[in-house]
């Protein structure tokens, strides 16, 4: 069964840092945009970032540009966040998702068809 599995997530404080790691089992995702979104407890699941296949092409949403890196390494069928300035507002579960083959840059979750089951990021004031 596909599965993508996020890791790193915890609790920081204002200004902490980490780093969201998102890994397949018995599945590769190689030749597939990846992305990361995040959803609030009581908010709308919202897009964080995005990265080509070859991990040539990257885009970030607003509220976490400057502060965030998307990367890849696809010969360990891993894509990465770096979470950098933490702030309260970045408290989130933190999904990742691969796209469709021939999907480029979307920030809806609608082009994304498989999902992790999430990993919690608490940023405490």
């Amino acid at each position: 069964q596909v599965q993508l599995v996020e890791s790193g997530g915890g609790l920081v404080q204002t200004g902490g840092s980490l780093r969201l790691s998102c890994a397949s089992s018995g599945h590769t995702f190689s030749t597939k945009p990846m992305a990361w979104f995040r959803q609030a407890s009581g908010r709308e699941r919202e897009f964080v970032a995005t990265i080509s296949w070859n991990g040539a092409w990257t885009s970030y949403a607003d509220s976490v540009k400057g502060r965030s890196t998307i990367s890849r390494d696809n010969t360990k069928n891993t894509v990465y966040l770096q979470m950098n300035s933490l702030k309260p507002d970045d408290t989130a579960v933190y999904y990742c998702a691969e796209g469709y083959e021939n999907l480029v840059g979307s920030r809806s979750s609608n082009h994304y068809g498989v999902w992790g089951q999430g990993t919690q990021v608490t940023v405490s004031a």
